[in-house]
């Protein structure tokens, strides 16, 4: 293409690809651009470089911009904090467990029944980032990644540690639960009966028992001496392994004065099921891993530590305590002593206990007791339940509690939602509830008090009663068979004397109604127990690593 004409109108733009010159062209005096638009096929080159150059430019600059975004993405990503509070929290357990804090078999059946919670727990910090990071300017960018190996790998765990829960009643419908429970890999069962030792101990012997797998059955003697029969079961294929079994479950006594120490090491193949007879005036303590714990007709105290299994005791004239774990049964019946039992149970059957009943721990089967002569207590992480006596029976379980003949003073106490029915009440009564219904049917004019949240409060008492009324609710109504003055209309009161005044009976609502109701004449009131004859306390053992039996009060039990 030619140069631009020395003589171009003003207004005409220079060829495309020129620099622009003021003002259409070159600078007076410049040189003239003829040499590269000269030919036709040099501008078009030209031109092609030009935009080639354009595009490689603006190439450049989507990739500049691009990674300056990922690697401003990448500063902005942030990890959840789920991940290192989860490995913070196996940390913290797993040091309990190898420390011993914490027993393996009792965590396995919790993190069992529970684990659902650590989803849920995930989730809820995930919900938290979530929310922050919404009130952020420049939010970051969340790593979920981990979540879904973290989601995987409690779903692993909480489905290997639940699998018993349900293998469980599927072997009591359909296979020998006892045996099965020590054999999970079905290999054949081999039996054989140790010989009967026959060992002369002193009548007022402390006697401990070790037994890590089998049952375990204690009876009173008529003599002397001490009785032991161990029979012994192998779960193994080959002959060599089954008396190897054998060989480690066999049952050792030895006497050392009034202390005696019958001991199984066990074997994780097999089991020794003792059947022992002792003294009537001996005392035992056991330690039982994984069997049932039966016991009877001592004049001693028994003191037992079951990790598996099942607690009986039956006509004990000394104390009975029981530590059990991992939802065993316990039962006690004609009990002369105090009965103690703590841990983490399942249903609890006590009957004609002449001592002092406490019972502490989580218990998520039926408890019930009957004829009580002196004071009951029971404390779960749910209900603290006190009486004086119960000679009639109490019935309690997740969701309702109800006694009949129960002596004060009474008082108790539910943190969660739990119906109480009581009747035929003798003393002073104290009741806090939430959320569930409150029946009374006094036995007498005594001091009440009842406060119940969001739920109805019923109250029975005799028609020739004299007491004083304050009771309040709100967004409820009052019903009274005693001319009471009732006032208010969100907030209603009843209050006023009743015959000739008395106890005070003190109720208070929400969002329920109450109810004061007259009841029948007023029943006679139990008679007190007769005083039970004291056992003979039995001497202190030769070897201090045996609790004493204690000679007045009963000493805190020693777990061995």
């Amino acid at each position: 293409m030619a140069s631009m004409p020395p003589n171009t109108p003003p207004g005409t733009p220079p060829p495309p690809g020129r620099p622009p010159g003021p003002p259409y062209g070159p600078p007076q005096g410049a040189p003239q651009y003829g040499a590269p638009y000269g030919n036709p096929k040099d501008y078009w080159r030209y031109q092609k470089e030009q935009n080639k150059a354009a595009w490689r430019a603006q190439r450049d600059l989507w990739r500049a911009q691009r990674d300056a975004l990922k690697a401003q993405h990448r500063a902005y990503r942030a990890p959840s904090v789920a991940g290192p509070i989860v490995l913070i929290g196996v940390g913290i357990v797993s040091l309990l467990l190898i420390s011993g804090r914490i027993q393996w078999d009792p965590f396995w059946d919790w993190f069992g029944r529970w684990w659902p919670l650590m989803l849920i727990g995930i989730g809820a910090v995930a919900l938290a980032e979530w929310a922050i990071d919404l009130r952020r300017e420049n939010p970051p960018a969340r790593r979920f990644g981990g979540y879904v190996w973290l989601v995987i790998l409690i779903l692993l765990l909480g489905a290997g540690a639940s699998s018993h829960r349900f293998w469980g009643p599927w072997q009591a419908e359909w296979g020998d639960n006892d045996n099965d429970q020590f054999n999970p890999f079905r290999e054949p069962e081999h039996d054989m009966d140790q010989p009967v030792f026959n060992t002369p101990i002193p009548a007022n012997a402390q006697i401990e028992i070790q037994d890590p797998r089998g049952d375990v059955s204690i009876a009173a003697g008529d003599d002397a001496t001490m009785g032991v029969k161990a029979h012994q079961i192998a779960f193994a294929s080959k002959e060599e392994e089954i008396n190897k079994i054998f060989e480690a479950e066999k049952a050792h006594v030895t006497v050392s004065g009034n202390a005696v120490v019958v001991k199984v090491d066990g074997n994780s193949s097999g089991r020794t099921n003792l059947s022992i007879t002792v003294p009537k005036s001996a005392s035992v303590n056991v330690n039982n891993g994984r069997g049932n714990l039966t016991v009877a007709g001592l004049n001693g105290n028994v003191d037992a530590e079951l990790h598996h299994g099942n607690f009986e005791a039956a006509s004990i004239a000394g104390h009975v305590h029981a530590r059990v774990s991992d939802q065993g049964d316990v039962s006690a019946h004609d009990i002369q002593g105090e009965v103690t039992v703590d841990g983490n149970g399942g249903d609890l059957t006590l009957s004609d206990i002449h001592g002092q009943v406490t019972l502490q721990g989580d218990y998520t089967g039926d408890t019930h007791v009957e004829r009580a002569d002196q004071s009951v207590h029971f404390h779960t992480s749910r209900t603290d339940l006190e009486f004086a006596r119960l000679p009639g029976d109490m019935s309690i379980n997740s969701d309702s509690l109800h006694a009949t003949q129960v002596v004060g003073p009474v008082r108790v106490i539910c943190s969660r939602s739990k119906d109480i029915e009581m009747s035929q009440v003798f003393g002073d009564t104290h009741i806090e509830d939430k959320d569930a219904r409150v029946e009374l049917d006094m036995g007498g004019a005594y001091p009440i008090e009842v406060k119940n949240n969001k739920g109805d409060i019923e109250v029975s008492l005799p028609d020739n009663a004299g007491f004083i009324v304050d009771a309040r609710t709100h967004n409820g109504d009052i019903v009274s068979d005693f001319p009471l003055e009732i006032s208010g209309d969100e907030n209603k009161t009843a209050t006023g004397t009743v015959g000739k005044g008395g106890p005070k009976v003190t109720l208070s609502t929400e969002h329920a109604d109450l109810r004061i109701r007259k009841g029948g004449e007023a029943p006679a009131a139990p008679p007190a127990p007769s005083a039970p004859k004291a056992p003979g306390a039995p001497k202190a053992p030769a070897v201090p690593h045996l609790k004493a039996a204690p000679k007045a009060a009963p000493a805190e039990p020693v777990s061995q």
